[in-house]
């Protein structure tokens, strides 16, 4: 059996601000270091991962160069990681969102002028998944990505949506799988 080791990217100036991040290159703050480096402990201390892949926008990468550090890995850029578009809502607070979104089918809301509903990013995200199980089917490898990626990517391993419950900065998610099966997932932060 193996496993696939979910993490989100630690805090980001974005998340600190509370908007959505409105460019790829938007880095961790302190805080965001200092959640990376306990995370790097958790799974140094809970696993064996033989790789780590990547979002190619900045905090993730900041995220992954202190996991990979720590647990003397090269992280590997995966494109498909990168975070949900939220189009012409880029760098406008989260707030802006209440009363847009049916809460019920928030996965099928598609942010206005360029935009990603979370359907789309479950399967761009998870075809990644599919074909890191196929490379390493026995083996740990750590996945990291961003909020929106993470709830996509546990539709994509269990078949049902984590309604209301975006992953913390810096949690964790672990994706059991065998024979090419995922097996379930489970949040750490819920024991």
């Amino acid at each position: 059996m193996g496993r696939l080791l979910l993490v989100r990217h630690a805090e980001s100036e974005g998340n600190r601000d509370r908007v959505f991040t409105p460019h790829p290159g938007i880095p961790l703050t302190e805080r965001g270091r200092a959640q990376a480096q306990a995370a790097a402990e958790w799974l140094a201390a809970h696993c064996a991962p033989v790789g780590i892949v990547t979002s190619p926008y900045t905090r993730a990468q900041q995220t992954a160069d202190i996991l990979a550090a720590a647990l003397r890995l090269r992280p590997r850029v995966e494109e498909d990681l990168r975070e949900r578009s939220y189009g012409g809502l880029a760098g406008r607070p989260y707030d802006v969102v209440r009363g847009l979104v049916d809460p019920v089918a928030y996965w099928e809301w598609c942010p206005p002028d360029g935009g990603e509903t979370l359907v789309q990013v479950a399967a761009r995200a998870g075809a990644v998944l599919d074909r890191l199980v196929a490379e390493a089917p026995g083996d740990d490898v750590i996945v990291v990505s961003h909020g929106a990626v993470m709830m996509g990517l546990w539709q994509h391993v269990t078949g049902v949506w984590r309604q209301g419950r975006v992953a913390r900065n810096a949690g964790i998610f672990v994706v059991e799988h065998r024979d090419g099966r995922y097996l379930g997932a489970t949040a750490v932060e819920d024991g």
